[in-house]
């Protein structure tokens, strides 16, 4: 790992627009607590138009790091000196780390989900038939990631059906991978084992928004979403109903971070005290958790 800039103190953050919803200051704060870090980490309300200024700041300030999250995963690219081969594979950064004045861009969001998936839902993605819905910064760096696991194919749906297409393609060379218009996903639903919600649809504060007719789904389908708040969205409310199995964004908002984290301080995440933090925040207990399963 880079060595720590100048200051004792980490100073970290995470830059969205919005961010009051954002979890990551609570859970990496107490990150820092458990491991007697001293620093702090911070919500940094972003919008497009200042996404350049803001990265500029992260220098002049002193920012060990910072994560990125919607709508800036993709545009905050161009901003930075050097590009991980995470960042470059998955076309997205959610993680920047500031080595003295430079920024590389890292995507910790594929592995993180990978993980969870596999720990929580899918232990092997082998010859799997996925279907993501959306085409964004998330997305690419979880189709990155789910290629290694040797899908049969993937299927990228978004409301605009060029972006699937694009994205579709520059994934040729690593898998079967193919992109349709949100309309066309009646007809690519019922062949589907994993169908994954990487859009902001149905999060805080619009929780009760769909990204797809619920009517679509079909008993035995793993439905995932990577929204964590809710801890349980609409969208898998009504896949359980359906008798589908669900998988929630907890999971790789714990793995994204705990890889973040170690990437700014070269030491272990506290994973157990990330998880059990952000279980208090939403007031679950573990044996609430296993009924949100």
């Amino acid at each position: 790992m880079a060595g720590k800039t100048g200051s004792t103190d980490l100073l970290l953050g995470v830059m969205g627009d919005p961010i009051a919803q954002s979890k990551s200051p609570l859970m990496h704060t107490a990150a820092l607590k458990a491991l007697g870090l001293p620093g702090a980490y911070v919500p940094l309300h972003i919008a497009p138009g200042q996404l350049g200024e803001a990265v500029q700041a992260i220098r002049v300030l002193g920012f060990r790091g910072v994560n990125v999250t919607i709508p800036h995963k993709i545009a905050v690219m161009e901003y930075l000196d050097r590009l991980d081969e995470s960042a470059l594979a998955g076309g997205a950064v959610n993680t920047i780390v500031n080595d003295n004045g430079v920024l590389t861009g890292y995507n910790t969001d594929g592995i993180g989900y990978v993980r969870s998936l596999k720990a929580e839902a899918v232990p092997d993605l082998t010859g799997a038939r996925i279907l993501v819905l959306g085409a964004g910064g998330a997305a690419r760096g979880i189709i990155s990631a789910l290629l290694q696991e040797q899908p049969a194919a993937v299927v990228v749906a978004n409301r605009t059906a060029g972006k699937a297409h694009e994205l579709a393609a520059s994934w040729q060379s690593a898998g079967t991978v193919s992109g349709v218009a949100m309309e066309d996903i009646a007809g690519i639903i019922p062949a589907a084992d994993i169908v994954i919600n990487t859009t902001s649809v149905g999060m805080y504060p619009y929780p009760d928004e769909l990204p797809l007719d619920p009517g679509l789904l079909h008993k035995g389908l793993v439905v995932s979403d990577l929204i964590y708040n809710p801890l349980r969205t609409r969208l898998l409310e009504q896949a359980l109903n359906t008798g589908c199995t669900i998988h929630g964004g907890l999971g790789m908002f714990i793995y994204q971070g705990a890889y973040a984290f170690e990437y700014w301080t070269g030491q272990a995440a506290p994973v157990e005290i990330m998880r059990q933090t952000m279980l208090d925040a939403f007031g679950v207990s573990e044996a609430d958790m296993e009924l949100l399963k």
